[in-house]
């Protein structure tokens, strides 16, 4: 299976959790049938990258990476690789690397999408399919300075100003299917 296959595959299976949401999945099909090169940066007029709201055991804290040129906080993610096979494990891979944490349980499938403009290629979209991935209870960050200018936790009610509303959403929909995880097992 190819990776663009499985983001198919992926946005197929997944239940929005609003109109709004619904809008979006069904844009990015769209995106994926109009391009077969949508997984890839090289797909300018946008293409697909994959993030993951990492969230402490407990759920009560959110790790964020700061952004090197927006100055932003930010969850992690971005890109697509060749060796990616799933947006899971793209998703999974950048949060690894982005925070040095080992062992992080992803949730199974998305938790919400997120389309906005970046400078890529001269100008683009990322349609961003957005994970929740848990840290084990003694997780540390290490921060690789080739990734972000800054890392660090944040309590899930109080993320820094220089987060916007896109990531303010992400944490509260990982924030909730963590819970719902929890309750569940």
């Amino acid at each position: 299976m190819t990776l663009h296959v499985d983001a198919r595959a992926v946005l197929d299976a997944w239940t929005a959790p609003d109109t709004g949401q619904e809008e979006l999945r069904r844009s990015y099909l769209d995106h994926l049938d109009a391009h077969g090169d949508a997984m890839w940066r090289t797909c300018l007029p946008g293409h697909l990258t994959a993030s993951a709201a990492i969230v402490s055991a407990d759920g009560s804290r959110v790790a964020l990476v700061l952004h090197r040129v927006h100055r932003m906080w930010l969850q992690t993610g971005g890109h697509c690789e060749t060796e990616d096979t799933t947006l899971a494990g793209a998703a999974l891979r950048e949060a690894t690397e982005e925070s040095g944490i080992r062992d992080l349980a992803l949730l199974p499938e998305p938790v919400r999408l997120d389309r906005h403009a970046v400078p890529c290629g001269g100008g683009s979209l990322h349609l961003d399919v957005q994970y929740a991935a848990v840290a084990p209870a003694d997780a540390v960050l290490v921060r690789d300075p080739d990734e972000s200018a800054g890392l660090d936790w944040f309590p899930v009610g109080s993320l820094p100003e220089s987060s916007d509303d896109s990531v303010r959403a992400l944490v509260d929909a990982a924030v909730h299917a963590h819970r719902r995880t929890t309750a569940a097992n």
